[in-house]
């Protein structure tokens, strides 16, 4: 698999894997939804359910009209993986990220920025997200 364009950068078309894109939000496999809520896709092996970009303001305001809050945290979380396969890389970024989103006690996440580079001729992917909460109450608590 050849990762490096016609510039010689590694070809961002090559390692969008799925919905880990810029935009997307992803909720954890058995976060607790309003009832109206329905995500309607099933989750990947790690247990997130993803919500693809287009979606996500209709899913914002159907939160809102349910009454829940949909937490957005500030500080940035980011992995950055180094190898040939991009594909693997890409989905070992977002691994890590799913578990500093967990030990936040969140169950959700929103990638912010999907980029490959490659350092000294050895590509890597760097994934940048924010963690989220879906939640009835109106201050964060938590899982």
């Amino acid at each position: 698999m050849n990762f490096y364009g016609a510039s010689g950068e590694i070809a961002t078309d090559a390692i969008q894997m799925g919905d880990i894109q810029a935009g997307n939000v992803f909720v954890e496999a058995g976060a607790v939804l309003p009832e109206s809520l329905d995500l309607g896709s099933t989750p990947d092996a790690n247990g997130w359910k993803s919500l693809e970009s287009a979606g996500r303001s209709e899913f914002e305001q159907k939160v809102s009209q349910a009454g829940w809050i949909f937490f957005l945290m500030h500080a940035e979380i980011t992995a950055t993986v180094y190898g040939f396969d991009a594909q693997k890389a890409l989905r070992t970024a977002f691994e890590r990220i799913s578990a500093s989103v967990k030990s936040q006690k969140c169950n959700s996440l929103q990638i912010t920025r999907v980029e490959s580079k490659s350092l000294l001729m050895v590509p890597y992917v760097s994934v940048t997200a924010h963690s989220r909460h879906l939640q009835e109450r109106p201050f964060f608590a938590g899982r």
